[in-house]
C-alpha cells in the first residue's frame, strides 16, 4: 500500500496538469489563441514534473531531459496540426 500512496503522490500532480489543460482546450475551443497558449502550458509543466520527478528519484541525466524535451515538443506540433 506504500508503493501505491508513494506513486500517487508523485503522478497526480502530472494528471492534474493534463486534464486541467484538456479541460482548458474544450472548453475555449473557439479561441484557438489561448488553446495554443495552454498546449504550450501543458507541455511546460509536463518537462517541469519529469524534471522534477528524475531529480527526486537521482536518475536525471541529459537523456532523460531530452527525451521529455522531445515528447514536449511532439504534444506541441500535433496540437498545433489539430489546431490550425
Amino acid at each position: 500500500m506504500k508503493s501505491l500512496t508513494h506513486h500517487l503522490r508523485h503522478y497526480l500532480p502530472l494528471f492534474g496538469v493534463l486534464v486541467a489543460g484538456l479541460v482548458g482546450f474544450t472548453l475555449f475551443s473557439a479561441d484557438r489563441n489561448f488553446q495554443l497558449a495552454l498546449v504550450i502550458a501543458m507541455a511546460g509543466g509536463y518537462v517541469s514534473w519529469g524534471l522534477i520527478h528524475h531529480h527526486i528519484h537521482r536518475d536525471l541525466y541529459l537523456s532523460v531531459v531530452v527525451e521529455y524535451l522531445v515528447f514536449a515538443l511532439l504534444g506541441i506540433v500535433i496540437a498545433f496540426s489539430v489546431i490550425f
